[in-house]
């Protein structure tokens, strides 16, 4: 058997063969097949990594490992060269473990061909029509739709279809459009070729930002029509200009007019991410766009940022001059020189993190969007029947257990700097979240993470005896017997868990622990993880089972803080529980009173000077220092953090 450091050791390059330049470097398969691609500025120091003890090595990249034969890299010039080629690359190859980030729908586009001997306008969701000027992407159609009905109001170009357009030029009677007035009609010879091209001039330059003055033209010209009499036009004029002021409604400013920027917001996770953009043009939202992707290597937050970045200006999409995001990639100056070269002036293109003001506030929004397609994305594979089913499967087959386990129970337990210890106990039935079986504990003492795991493990032993020694039917579910019990933490935890079992003699329930962040899986008595593959439903249903678990103690804990709270601020004489209720909502919440100052508690209603003393006081007198006040939360999720 050829173990897998002599695996390595095959395709492993001689001492000094690598250069220390920049570079791009890819791992590929027996057969040929890209594995992975990555960039360096150091291709020596950068690829010595994989060539560690395995022990070292993240599980996921030890799984490409495994599978390759072969390393090749191209040295580059410039940290700027090795960004595109990267990038070029992964396109190109496709690499199954690379993060590619990847549409999670088509957009409808506006277009205006702009190549065809008569442009037209129309709703498209292919984005490689050449030639043509493309405004967007929409997030609905339906509003595209009525929007594209007032800007053939306010500018009566062709939308018809080649064929119609042949048709009308043979018999030189123009479509339904250009009856209606929706059209000018350049196939029927209403209109000349030439002008209807100003006319799509005007459109384009609409769309592109110039909002005011398409519509103070369109107001001069109205005026002008009434006071020569010319009625008809005016009122022509008038719905014009009525259809312009809708369409610019419907595009609400959020920047200065004279700025064009893209926002990126970002939110991820261990196994997925989110991207979303929004395409500001003439300081309106012009676009929007949103990204996910199952993620495979340990990319670093700014990392996954930059492969998007990318994909945003793939083809002949232009960026702007500014880009904002919510933090700068590794590589931020030689983005911005690869970007640079894909404006066709060669213009300035800055990636910048936005401080305070408008900018700020909508990449707020745009980090609220990610994580909301992030939320539905998990929402919709959680939905899936099919994708429960084989969650359970694959489950049982990697915990070797005899039975699919559709009754799943998850312990976590939470603390605030080893005080406040709680633990929650959630219940996941068929892979979907049994709310009504949740329970909560509250652990008055311990000595570390694993005392309190044994305590919660012991106690629910205990019950679940206790209806096996009565005979009786459950009567509700949390008396239920489940199938597996995960706790949150690696081999110690899992350990502690165990002895509870064993003194309560439960020897039909399977065990595991869930390692943090590495998604490893523990077993008793085992000392090596199971390690899930990273796209299987089994992973993505343990990590919802955990995360679910760490949420709910968290909220447990925090209300206990509170009440705890309210509890001694109402022994303060003058300070009843109403008054209490009053001031804590006034501010919002415990952490806000925490952090505010004797002028803004004096000024809260009810409360004067002296009693605002009082109250800082108490607060003081609490235990938290200044650090913990300010949000110091300390969660234990089965491990010590650094």
């Amino acid at each position: 058997m050829i173990r897998e450091e002599d695996h390595r050791d095959s395709f492993r390059p001689a001492q000094g063969e690598i250069p220390t330049s920049p570079g791009v470097y890819r791992f590929s398969d027996r057969h040929g097949r890209v594995l992975y691609i990555g960039k360096a500025k150091n291709l020596r120091a950068r690829l010595a990594n994989y060539f560690q003890p395995l022990r070292s090595i993240q599980p996921r990249t030890q799984r490409m490992l495994a599978l390759a034969a072969r390393l090749d890299w191209t040295v580059v010039a410039t940290d700027t060269e090795s960004l595109v080629l990267e990038h070029t690359w992964i396109t190109e190859f496709q690499p199954p473990f690379n993060v590619q980030f990847k549409d999670d729908k088509t957009y409808p586009y506006l277009a205006v061909t702009l190549r065809e001997e008569a442009p037209r306008l129309l709703i498209t969701r292919n984005d490689k029509i050449r030639g043509a000027r493309y405004f967007g992407p929409y997030p609905k159609v339906w509003l595209l739709r009525e929007m594209t009905a007032l800007l053939q109001q306010a500018f009566p170009i062709r939308t018809c279809n080649d064929a119609d357009y042949r048709r009308a030029r043979q018999t030189g009677r123009p479509c339904l459009a250009g009856q209606i007035g929706r059209c000018h009609g350049p196939c029927s010879g209403l209109i000349s070729i030439e002008d209807h091209r100003e006319r799509v001039g005007e459109l384009v330059a609409f769309l592109a930002g110039g909002d005011d003055r398409a519509l103070k033209q369109l107001q001069r010209a109205m005026r002008d029509a009434a006071a020569e009499q010319r009625y008809e036009d005016a009122a022509r004029l008038r719905d014009q200009v009525a259809a312009v002021q809708h369409v610019m409604e419907r595009n609400s400013v959020a920047l200065g007019l004279d700025v064009d920027a893209d926002v990126f917001g970002l939110r991820h996770d261990e196994l997925s991410a989110a991207a979303h953009q929004f395409i500001i043009r003439g300081g309106r939202i012009r676009g929007e766009r949103s990204w996910l992707v199952d993620v495979e290597l340990d990319d670093s937050p700014s990392a996954l940022l930059e492969q998007v970045i990318q994909s945003a200006y793939e083809g002949e999409r232009e960026p702007p001059p500014q880009i904002l995001v919510p933090m700068l990639p590794d590589n931020a100056e030689a983005l911005e020189q690869a970007l640079r070269a894909r404006r066709p002036r060669g213009g300035r293109v800055r990636v910048q993190i936005p401080e305070r003001g408008d900018k700020a506030g909508l990449m707020d929004r745009a980090v609220l969007n990610a994580g909301e397609h992030l939320l539905r994305y998990k929402l919709k594979r959680a939905a899936d029947i099919s994708a429960r089913t084989d969650a359970l499967s694959e489950l049982q087959q990697a915990l070797d257990m005899t039975e699919p386990p559709l009754r799943i129970e998850c312990i976590d337990v939470s603390h605030l700097q080893g005080t406040g210890v709680v633990a929650s106990l959630v219940v996941f039935e068929d892979a979907l979240p049994a709310k009504g079986a949740y329970r909560k504990y509250r652990i008055e003492q311990t000595t570390d993470d694993t005392d309190s795991i044994y305590q919660v493990v012991s106690r629910r032993a205990a019950q679940l005896n206790q209806l096996a020694q009565s005979g009786e039917l459950p009567d509700g579910r949390y008396r239920d017997r489940p199938q597996l019990l995960i706790v949150d933490g690696g081999a110690p935890q899992v350990a502690a868990a165990k002895r509870a079992l064993d003194e309560a003699g439960i020897d039909d329930i399977a065990l595991t622990g869930v390692a943090k962040r590495l998604e490893e899986l523990w077993l008793p008595d085992d000392p090596f993880p199971v390690v899930l593959p990273r796209a299987s439903e089994a992973l993505f249903l343990v990590q919802r089972v955990r995360d679910e678990a760490h949420r709910f103690a968290i909220t447990f804990q925090r209300q206990r803080r509170s009440t705890a709270i309210a509890s001694q601020l109402s022994e303060i004489p003058g300070l009843g529980p109403k008054r209490v209720q009053a001031l804590l909502k006034h501010f919002g919440s415990v952490a806000r009173l925490r952090e505010a100052s004797l002028d803004e508690i004096s000024s809260a209603p009810g409360v004067g000077l002296q009693l605002a003393t009082q109250i800082l006081s108490r607060l003081a007198e609490s235990g938290a220092s200044a650090k913990l006040e300010q949000g110091s939360e300390r969660v234990s999720r089965g491990e010590e953090e650094p």
